[in-house]
């Protein structure tokens, strides 16, 4: 954890035996997410430093982590191809979204809790009912995999972010590409 003013380390978390491959501010900013290969999501109080809680299976390295907009629940995408729903409090998963082809590498939740979206290896990204775990549409249009999603604020449109070295903005609703965005070179 770094001061973004002085550029200073507050603090340091340690407790993964292998890569953190993403990690997350809780929105109050009282806690921290991590997402790891050795297949784990710890939960950690920002203050300090303490491990709240591990989310442990058997699915899996963890390539993408965030938090809910109320802070209470937790999305991970693991390699297992699964968009996975924990319940914070508990630790306890709530719900699986399954249909990827590929591992999944970026996670968000809709400003207002009720979508999820993901985005995976096999170039597509797929939004999702939060409660009834069922998909809503799928995205395609990459040439690489999907490696980072985002809502806008108002849920309406959908960014991703891939190897193929673009960014596309999506409609939500219709699922149409409105715009690619190129000039990465990686």
């Amino acid at each position: 954890l770094w001061d973004a003013e002085s550029g200073q380390e507050i603090r340091s978390f340690a407790g993964h035996q292998s890569v953190v491959a993403s990690v997350a501010f809780s929105p109050d900013g009282r806690h921290l997410l991590s997402g790891s290969w050795d297949d784990s999501l710890l939960l950690w109080n920002a203050e300090t430093g303490q491990e709240i809680r591990s989310f442990a299976g058997r699915h899996g390295p963890v390539a993408s982590v965030a938090f809910s907009p109320n802070g209470r629940l937790l999305l991970s995408g693991t390699w297992d191809q699964t968009l996975r729903l924990w319940d914070a409090e508990t630790g306890q998963e709530i719900r699986s979204y399954t249909g990827h082809q590929g591992p999944v590498a970026g996670v968000a939740g809709s400003p207002d809790g009720r979508r999820l979206l993901s985005g995976s290896d096999d170039h597509t990204l797929r939004l999702w009912d939060a409660e009834s775990g069922q998909e809503i549409r799928s995205f395609a249009g990459h040439h690489g995999p999907v490696a980072s999603v985002a809502f806008s604020p108002d849920s309406r449109r959908l960014l991703s972010g891939s190897y193929d070295q673009t960014l596309r903005l999506w409609d939500a609703e219709s699922g149409q590409e409105i715009r690619s965005f190129a000039g990465h070179q990686s």
